[in-house]
């Protein structure tokens, strides 16, 4: 560019001008010289990820492009809060398509730990979501008192608090026992009745460790605070055997209003107040209540009541328990006592107590949200900026990215909230053809060169004019004019450096040989996929991880080989990812393959089908030509089950396929079957990252899967490591007893 030239240097999207056109912006430009604009070709331009939809546990991702041109592809990641990968989806859009769509379904437990969706390597604010509660799926137990309903199912206790709380939350349904030994956020008791002391115990100790609990008046407890009548048991449910587990003490009976022998018409409900959480939800003219249990006046009465009818009286009341909640609502959870659970009041208010398990408490007022964190304009997350502005609460739901608000979390840390970028941004557009005159030019990847052989060139040249400096200032050297020798050995020596260099590359065998017998390593085979091979390499690295942590076994890196080059003998086990083109191309690398099982080596092949990998027709085109024995499933009994862990399942990170080994009773290889053979995936299950976090989730086991999926590497290595060892272990006592005849 020349002096007075202006260099534009732009996204190439769009701008929103108004009621200006490009050529009103760029003529005042053009006067002051030539104009280029620079920016990324149409298939580089930025992708936009809209904050997705949440329906029934599935995240509905939406992004979109700027040019509908061909065929494109980018990757979607679900991140958690401390960065770890919790999935990743591939979004296709197809020719003439400038939006793409795909549902994301993640278990319950990941999907409350996602933080972040982000396209992948887009590196722009407008290709990251953040995430808050809106986005999550708690799980909910329920539990009723009443036994099946048959065919009125209208009639159920549980029928109303279903069908309001599936869209939002994962419903689960048994005893309260079974449903306590497993994560839960909030337990809904719909008149349960007397609760054992066991199981009250289990309930309260829960409550305290931080979970909800929403118990429905009805008539079991109506009845039970009549037997009980002014019983001490019967207060704050106390632990002591006696008494319903309730947040206020309750009058003997339940009060009916507007019956046939009553004056009153059915109670209203009154408008919530700004302490409730319920604070802002509308109240509906039509929602009144029959029949309710009354609360027995207290001094805290008023700090624990929620809800109250039109009369004062109230109609949910709630108290803190530890790090929990303990909340009752005085009226049934069917339409036997209220209309309550017939109006979307009701969903409103089970939304609001799902979202308080968590310490979240999404009030449509209250004060201002202040900026927590701030996501800068490549995408990454930091500190809130000096210039953030506080959002009032009430208006959060409308707020827009803007100069004070951008884009990041705001509110607290236990109630925080997300502002996206792409939820105000409108579709993407290019920039389309410029005014004449205005030329156009594109950003240039940095091309990088490798300084290296010539830098050690130099500086081999530079050390031996140094060495012929310091003989000639000690006289040893026998001719003063030094310069043309030293210059002529240095030259000589450049076509040396590549000779060295060949060498090295000569030696790679030698030292391959040295590096992998000076200690014991893991091997994987190389596919080509790199995707396959780095997860190969992160799971075996994990493993060893493990080993490190709970055996004596200390094993070196795992290595990656070729089987058609590199030499096997070095290796106990070598892990072998089936894909759908993997083969042995050559009759060296079957031979050399055949060697290593003949002289005791183990290869575990692995489809990880599940995924979309590789079939069983894959497998066997792969063992064509290869001295594989004949494989059965592992019995309960085999070595493996027990050779460090006992174990009777090999998941990694699937489950429900078989693992094949040799025919027992071959003695061969010291009893260790040369090929094991299976589909779960065990690498991405060990797979984990520099910081010892997990790379894949699990499933459908969760955590407790991955740690069975190590217990059964652990057990492989054993295996390959010791022989039959174990199994001989299992004949020591008839062994010891033929010894001492």
């Amino acid at each position: 560019a020349r002096p007075g030239d202006v260099v534009w240097l732009s996204d190439g999207l769009r701008e929103a001008l108004g009621n200006k056109t490009m050529s009103d912006l760029v003529q005042p430009l053009q006067r002051l010289g030539g104009v280029t604009v620079v920016s990324d070709p149409l298939p580089r331009l930025a992708p936009v990820l809209r904050p997705p939809r949440a329906e029934r546990g599935t995240l509905n991702l939406i992004a979109e492009r700027a040019s509908p041109e061909g065929v494109a592809t980018v990757w979607v990641r679900a991140l958690g809060e401390d960065g770890r990968l919790l999935a990743r989806e591939p979004l296709a859009f197809a020719a003439g398509k400038t939006s793409a769509e795909i549902g994301l379904t993640l278990p319950t437990e990941l999907l409350n730990r996602l933080q972040r969706l982000e396209i992948e390597d887009a590196g722009t604010a407008g290709a990251v979501v953040l995430t808050d509660e809106r986005w999550r799926r708690r799980p909910v137990g329920l539990v009723s008192g009443t036994g099946a309903t048959g065919d009125q199912p209208l009639l159920s206790d549980l029928y109303y608090l279903e069908r309001a709380l599936n869209p939002f939350t994962e419903v689960r349904h048994g005893s309260l026992e079974d449903l306590l030994k497993r994560p839960l956020a909030v337990a809904v008791l719909a008149d349960p009745g007397q609760l054992g002391k066991t199981v009250r115990q289990a309930l309260e100790n829960w409550i305290r460790a931080g979970g909800t609990a929403v118990r429905f008046a009805g008539p079991l407890l109506a009845k039970e605070t009549g037997d009980d009548g002014d019983r001490e048991g019967a207060r704050d449910g106390a632990m002591d055997g006696g008494g319903p587990l309730l947040p206020v003490r309750l009058r003997q009976g339940d009060r009916v209003i507007g019956g046939a022998m009553s004056w009153s018409e059915p109670a209203k409900l009154a408008s919530f107040e700004a302490a409730s959480p319920f604070h802002g939800l509308a109240v509906p003219d039509d929602v009144t209540v029959k029949r309710q249990v009354l609360a027995q006046p207290a001094l805290d009465l008023a700090e624990k009541t929620w809800a109250r009818l039109d009369d004062g009286t109230p109609l949910v009341t709630g108290e803190r328990r530890g790090k929990g909640w303990l909340v009752l609502v005085h009226t049934t959870a069917n339409a036997q006592w209220s209309n309550l659970p017939l109006s979307g009041l009701f969903v409103d208010m089970l939304r609001r107590l799902v979202a308080l398990s968590q310490g979240v408490v999404t009030k449509a007022a209250g004060p201002p949200l202040d900026p927590l964190s701030t996501l800068d304009g490549f995408g990454r997350l930091g500190p809130a900026i000096a210039s953030a502005r506080s959002i009032p609460a009430e208006a959060f739901g409308k707020a827009r990215v803007s100069k004070t608000h951008p884009p990041g979390y705001y509110g607290s840390k236990t109630a925080r909230r997300a502002l996206n970028l792409s939820a105000g941004l409108t579709s993407p557009i290019p920039i389309g053809p410029l005014p004449s005159g205005v030329s156009r030019a594109e950003y240039g990847k940095t091309q990088e060169i490798d300084l290296r052989p010539g830098l050690l060139t130099l500086a081999l040249v530079l050390a031996l004019i140094d060495f012929a400096a310091s003989l000639s200032l000690r006289g040893l050297l026998l001719f003063r004019p030094w310069a043309g020798p030293v210059t002529g050995l240095a030259l000589a020596m450049m076509p040396g450096a590549v000779g060295v260099a060949w060498a090295g590359n000569h030696a790679g065998a030698d030292s391959f040989a040295l590096s992998n017998s000076l200690e014991t390593r893991l091997a994987y085979v190389i596919t080509g996929n790199s995707e396959v091979d780095n997860t190969s390499r992160a799971g075996l690295s994990g493993l060893n991880t493990i080993l490190k942590r709970r055996t004596a076994a200390e094993l070196g890196p795992p290595q990656g080989v070729d089987p058609g080059r590199d030499e096997l003998a070095f290796f106990p086990l070598l892990y072998w990812p089936v894909t759908v083109d993997s083969v042995l191309a050559t009759e060296a690398a079957k031979a050399r393959v055949n060697e290593y099982l003949k002289n005791g080596g183990t290869i575990l092949f692995d489809t990880q089908n599940a995924a979309g990998g590789a079939d069983v027709s894959a497998l066997r085109r792969l063992a064509r030509g290869l001295d594989i024995p004949p494989l059965v499933p592992v019995s309960p009994d085999h070595v493996l089950t027990r050779s460090f862990y006992l174990i009777q399942e090999f998941p990694g990170r699937w489950t429900g396929g078989t693992l094949w080994v040799e025919r027992a009773g071959e003695r061969i290889n010291d009893g260790v079957s040369p090929v094991i053979a299976g589909s779960h995936d065990w690498a991405a299950a060990w797979a984990m990252d520099d910081a010892g976090r997990p790379l894949y989730p699990v499933v459908p086991g969760g955590e407790r899967q991955r740690e069975m999926a190590f217990r059964f590497g652990v057990n492989l290595i054993m295996y390959t490591l010791t022989g039959n060892y174990k199994a001989d272990q299992v004949h020591l006592p008839a062994i010891l007893k033929r010894l001492g005849k």
